[in-house]
């Protein structure tokens, strides 16, 4: 495994570990050159499964992707990594469970928004607000609303 900080090729496992759903491996690796750590993710390779955008467009599912979308949206709030980690697992194994391998963005969006909303509120407006499109504060506004008559 290849050093991310100073491009060694080689590596010593630190740590190993198997995720809740025992899909993935994540290991804690030492770099043998540079002594710094970093951790790596174990997959199996299969059938790649596909995400069904809005303009009826498949792409490749990519749970980096869908990590990047849950990262920006709880950027400085008390959201542990931990707990976007889980939701990323629950989208994948969402997806292995299905026959067709073919999954909507809607769907996926769905499944987000409602974990947001459980964890932390701000999050769940700041990811609405990009995939809802929304088009002014009005939209900001009737969301807003709408969390707290929740309450």
């Amino acid at each position: 495994m290849k050093c991310p900080f100073c491009n060694y090729e080689d590596s010593k496992v630190i740590d190993s570990r198997e995720s809740k759903n025992g899909l993935t491996i994540r290991r804690r690796r030492e770099c043998l050159s540079c002594a710094r750590r970093f951790t790596t993710y174990e997959k199996i390779d299969e059938i790649p499964y596909m995400v069904v955008k809005k303009d009826g467009k498949r792409q490749r599912f990519e749970s980096q992707k869908l990590m990047q979308g849950l990262l920006k949206a709880c950027e400085k709030r008390p959201v542990p990594v931990a707990k976007l980690e889980e939701i990323v697992e629950e989208i994948e194994t969402i997806l292995q469970d299905r026959s067709d391998k073919e999954i909507e963005t809607t769907k996926i969006g769905q499944i987000l928004m409602k974990r947001l909303k459980e964890l932390d509120k701000v999050a769940y407006v700041r990811f609405a607000s990009v995939y809802r499109d929304f088009r002014d504060v009005l939209e900001f506004k009737k969301e807003l609303e709408i969390l707290l008559k929740e309450k």
